[in-house]
């Protein structure tokens, strides 16, 4: 009797159900194994306020709404959402007290400070005899798991990848039918009083329109991908003219609204055709396992030589970066679209980042803050080692010597000047003859334009030929070193 009274004394006793980055009741394994007891659930956010880096206004913002509708997803499956603020650990204490929970799951992280935080609370629950367990949601395969023959990590993504294939498992989880939720309503925190909407409502609502937060919205951006765009992607990726020319769905990933298994699921039939894209889902596994063996990595250069490096610091060209004043037409409508839309073009991602760092010669880490703020889609893994790729200071580098000419790149991959005149609206009327070089249109076709170099839209804050000679200059300096 005494053991039957206690095993059901534990079947009553709740489970609290941590949600972080993994905004989805889709192939959330800690969700799915806390339903599976059958035990009373209490689902959980925690606002945490001990992060050392505060996450980017762009990020709160979709947090905001990708919150929304978690709540909504848990809300049909009878589960409520509790949002709490503090000290993780300090608002897990609340909450077990409140409550009688003795078992936590959740997700694994894999940021330095997150693990050292989800460390130390685990340790110490244990220690009060709680149950915590955590899994992996988020990745493929775990940063520690996938280990060249002399047991290192891989510094290289080729033959990382060739490797990280033979061990995916693809079959995702299902979402939890129905589950037993927590009888008593907890006090929970109104989104609005975590202030993560900007103030700016404009800038907000100006980003609103592109994107459908959540994980419908995220399924329903998979679908259509797959349906048509997929087919030529390895022709239109690097289009930023062409509207469905990619998925768009890095933040849905970055707050796990969908998961890289469901992806790799969903073409499970046809891996070979969406081969080249699949790859791309390799890319932000290889930035993770960059990240978790180098947990400073958008602070500190990989390869230390660049500690050396003689950056220059100007604000002023700073700032004509970030707002999309340089006048260089393919630059500043990358980074017009990144501050209207909270998302940039991956090809154009390069080709700004590598304006700011080579024609520039500001130091990378300018540009992966700015990213880092204004992306809906930045990601602690994607983001430092994208910005350390184009810099040539990371693993698996871009060559020091590759420059990229934002004229041909323009002209390659935006040929009719489309996507200048979508983001550049003061060029639209010009020719696409001129729409990558408008100081080349002659004085008639640019007063027929409504184009005043210097007025309406600036003048080249550097000219091509002399920065990158002095780019070269610079890196070459370095390698003598």
């Amino acid at each position: 009797m005494k053991q039957a009274s206690k095993e059901l004394f534990i079947l009553n006793e709740p489970i609290i159900v941590l949600f972080r980055r993994d905004l989805r009741v889709f192939d959330n394994p800690a969700l799915h194994s806390a339903a599976n007891t059958g035990r009373p659930l209490i689902c959980a956010y925690i606002w945490e306020t001990e992060q050392n880096r505060e996450m980017g206004a762009a990020s709160k913002w979709w947090l905001y709404y990708s919150l929304q509708s978690l709540k909504s997803d848990l809300n049909k499956i009878d589960l409520n959402l509790t949002v709490r603020k503090g000290l993780t650990s300090q608002a897990l204490d609340i909450l077990i007290k409140q409550t009688g929970a003795s078992s936590i799951y959740w997700n694994r992280r894999y940021e330095i400070e997150n693990i050292e935080t989800d460390t130390e609370i685990k340790s110490d629950l244990t220690k009060r005899g709680l149950s915590v367990k955590s899994f992996n949601a988020n990745l493929l395969s775990e940063p520690w798991s996938i280990k060249t023959k002399t047991g290192n990590y891989y510094k290289v993504f080729t033959p990382y990848w060739r490797e990280a294939k033979k061990h995916i498992n693809t079959e995702p989880l299902p979402k939890p039918n129905s589950a037993l939720s927590y009888h008593e309503i907890l006090e929970s925190l109104d989104l609005d009083s975590l202030n993560l909407l900007p103030k700016n409502s404009n800038w907000g609502n100006k980003i609103k329109p592109y994107w459908t937060v959540g994980s419908e919205g995220a399924l329903n951006a998979l679908s259509n991908f797959a349906n048509g765009p997929i087919k030529n992607y390895e022709e239109n990726r690097n289009r930023p003219d062409i509207d469905n020319g990619t998925s768009k769905l890095s933040p849905h990933l970055a707050f796990g609204e969908i998961s890289p298994r469901q992806i790799w699921h969903f073409f499970k039939n046809d891996l070979q055709m969406a081969d080249k894209y699949l790859t791309e889902i390799g890319w932000r596994e290889f930035s993770y396992v960059l990240l978790y063996n180098n947990p400073k990595l958008a602070d500190d250069n990989f390869k230390k030589k660049f500690n050396n490096f003689r950056w220059q610091k100007n604000n002023v060209l700073l700032d004509a970066w970030k707002t999309g004043n340089t006048g260089y037409p393919f630059v500043d409508a990358g980074m017009r679209q990144l501050w209207k839309t909270g998302w940039q073009h991956n090809r154009v991602r390069m080709v700004t980042a590598s304006f700011l760092i080579k024609h520039l010669l500001i130091d990378w880490r300018e540009g992966e803050k700015w990213f880092y703020n204004t992306l809906v889609d930045a990601d602690p893994a994607s983001n430092a080692s994208g910005w350390q790729w184009v810099a040539g200071s990371g693993a698996d580098a871009s060559p020091y010597f590759r420059i990229f000419n934002p004229f041909s790149q323009g002209e390659k991959f935006d040929p009719d000047g489309e996507y200048i005149k979508k983001f550049i609206p003061e060029l639209k009327n010009l020719p696409k003859k001129y729409i990558h070089r408008p100081w080349d249109a002659p004085t008639e076709i640019l007063q027929k334009a409504n184009v005043k170099l210097g007025s309406n839209y600036p003048k080249p804050v550097v000219e091509h030929k002399f920065a990158r000679k002095r780019a070269l200059q610079a890196y070459a300096a370095l390698k003598s070193e």
